[in-house]
């Protein structure tokens, strides 16, 4: 098995990853990604990938920040349906940037930071671009990795924000 050696900056240690945490890593990213790439291509089918059956979705610290109160989304196929009804009227890229995995056996942590931007499909001249904060709690299941816990907080917004009312 090939082991790859890291500094890990944080505790200054080195620290050992074999060949499958590094695998175990990617996959957990990978998740993320899924839930990204179903949002902009609009494919429920893949965003919902994303997502255990139980999963928890929390846009509240983010949506409070742009004056709306969304409670948390819970059930895998619930979130994806609602955030992919929701954002149906704009096109969107979702840019995960950071990523920082802990794993834990079949758990994992990804914290990263996500830059959102949505344009109404209609008039491309408007737009609200958004960097928040993903922290992610995720589960194995089968050979994939899944979101288990997902809230999102705004860090800072550009542009309109009235592109997203009504969403």
């Amino acid at each position: 098995m090939t082991t790859t050696t890291k500094a890990d900056t944080t505790q200054g240690v080195h620290t050992t990853d074999s060949s499958s945490t590094l695998l175990d890593r990617l996959a957990v990213v990978d998740a993320l990604y899924r839930y990204a790439a179903g949002l902009d291509l609009r494919d429920e089918a893949l965003l919902a990938s994303a997502f255990a059956a139980d999963a928890v979705a929390d846009f509240g610290p983010a949506t409070r920040k742009a004056g709306q109160d969304y409670p948390p989304i819970e059930g895998g196929a619930t979130i994806a349906s609602a955030v992919a009804a929701s954002l149906s009227p704009l096109d969107t890229t979702h840019s995960l940037s950071n990523p920082r995995v802990t794993l834990d056996g079949d758990a994992a942590t990804l914290e990263g930071i996500m830059a959102c931007m949505h344009l109404p499909r209609t008039d491309h001249s408007r737009h609200v671009l958004m960097t928040n904060r993903y922290d992610v709690e995720l589960v194995r299941q089968g050979d994939a990795w899944v979101i288990q816990h997902l809230t999102v907080d705004n860090a800072w917004t550009e542009g309109d924000p009235t592109v997203l009312s009504g969403i």
